[in-house]
């Protein structure tokens, strides 16, 4: 049974728990005990909450007593080490913040603990969770499970890592241009970047700017995203931007007279796309044509009007810069290559901050026309499938890009605020996990957990463990 509770996901475990097939101590031992078997590999996990152990037993005590439970009761979760967790260290992926004990949860933690899970770890990530990798000069850098020698991707890498690893059945991650979604599709797990505001970032540094930040879950199945984002979600009363009522949901589902509308590409404006991936997708498209749904290929037009990357690098640039220089100043000989980058990088003109700035606003219109015609957008995660670390530049379709390229295909939806989901749905030529992207209107999150539920039914790959 312990080694089947690590493959099992959240939602079976909790009913394993409820039903004293197993209890809430022997998961969390297994867990603790996969974290120890396999962790010296892909250094996934960078402190472990003590007192998890004394919180399973008071878990099982509570359940034997007859007490009402939540949803999650004695079921552990891990947290990327950029949410606040308290009394457990949350230092951030610097050793300017190494040691750093939080006094109180960020909202998403105290929400988890509230459904009855138990924190068991905190995941590795980039320095300040700003980069496509997830190493610093802290606790170093996390390997992918399927392949040491590639990169879980970042920056929730250490928490797709472990959970695709059987460290951990479910996880919190935040993304600022793909940090859920990559390294979900890098080591085969699923992600939801809700629709922004949706996930309070109470908690999460850096608290400002928080535009193009988001926070969600990280799993095995579809099922726990789904019951995840329904504890996650909801006004804190901290969080400006979290300001729609929890209950609020302008999803629609299939029904014979009105059936769900789906437009799938590989490209449309947002450059070169690896072969396996592009294949992958296409993949995708067929097998939900085969369950019924209206499948057709697709073109947006603002996508190839104005290209999100640039839109990114210009803005974000303006808006991170200020939080990294407060925190570092003082400390610059303990900054990591990446935050050293940022800090180096040209201020943005005023002028060319102001394009970025419409060039979002031309997104937002673009999608708002697509999505009054289709119910969800179909398309890669990451433009190539997990590379090998430190990669900085790789070649697609005859074409050489940069490292960053791989996000094109993601970053708009952190621009406009748009909710998207990553899954796997195919394998590369050379053995790796490949996503696919699901992407939906404002707060349409239960479209996009509908079709992803079909396609989890209909994936040549579900139930595939790295043999680590």
């Amino acid at each position: 049974m312990a080694t089947e509770l690590n493959h099992f996901d959240a939602t079976e475990i909790a009913e394993l728990i409820r039903t004293r097939k197993a209890s809430s101590v022997e998961v969390v031992r297994a867990h603790l005990d996969r974290i120890a078997a396999v962790d010296a590999k892909t250094n996934a996990v960078v402190t472990l909450a003590d007192d998890a152990l004394d919180a399973a037993k008071k878990a099982d005590e509570k359940l034997a007593a007859g007490a009402e439970v939540g949803p999650l009761h004695g079921v552990p979760f891990t947290a990327k080490d950029s949410f606040d967790t308290a009394g457990v260290a949350t230092q951030r992926g610097s050793p300017i913040f190494a040691g750093r004990v939080p006094d109180t949860d960020a909202t998403s933690v105290a929400r988890m603990k509230a459904a009855g899970a138990i924190l068991l770890a905190k995941t590795n990530l980039p320095e300040f969770s700003y980069w496509i990798e997830s190493d610093n000069l802290l606790t170093g850098r996390t390997n992918n499970p399927w392949d040491l020698d590639r990169s879980p991707g970042g920056s929730s890498g250490g928490e797709s890592a472990a959970i695709a690893a059987g460290m951990s059945p479910l996880g919190l991650g935040s993304d600022l241009s793909i940090s859920l979604r990559g390294p979900a599709a890098d080591t085969g797990i699923v992600a939801l970047k809700a629709t922004h505001g949706r996930v309070p970032m109470t908690g999460i540094w850096p608290r400002e700017p928080r535009r193009d930040w988001h926070a969600g879950p990280m799993a095995r199945s579809i099922r726990d995203l789904a019951l995840a984002y329904t504890l996650l979600i909801g006004p804190d009363g901290a969080d400006g931007f979290a300001d729609v009522p929890r209950e609020f949901d302008a999803g629609l589902r299939a029904s014979p007279e009105r059936p769900v509308r789906v437009g799938w590409l590989v490209d449309s404006g947002l450059g070169p796309v690896d072969a396996d991936v592009a294949a992958t997708v296409e993949a995708a498209a067929d097998a939900l044509r085969g369950a019924g749904v209206e499948v057709e290929a697709v073109h947006i037009p603002a996508l190839e009007r104005d290209n999100p990357l640039d839109i990114f690098s210009r803005q974000h640039v303006m808006e991170m810069k200020p939080p990294v220089q407060e925190v570092t100043a003082g400390h610059e000989d303990e900054m990591f290559a990446y935050s050293k980058t940022l800090l180096g990088s040209p201020d943005t003109p005023v002028a060319d901050y102001v394009q970025a700035e419409e060039g979002v606003e031309r997104l937002r219109d673009g999608f708002t026309e697509y999505f009054q015609r289709y119910d969800l957008l179909l398309l890669p995660v990451t433009t190539i499938a997990a590379h090998a670390h430190g990669l900085a530049k790789f070649t697609l379709d005859g074409q050489t890009v940069d490292a960053f390229h791989v996000s094109s295909t993601t970053v708009p939806f952190n621009l406009t605020g748009l909710p998207a989901l990553s899954m796997r749905f195919g394998t590369s030529h050379d053995g790796m996990p490949i996503g696919v992207q699901l992407v939906a209107n404002w707060h349409a999150e239960s479209t996009i957990l509908h079709i992803a539920s079909l396609l989890e039914t209909r994936s040549p790959v579900r139930d595939l463990h790295p043999a680590i």
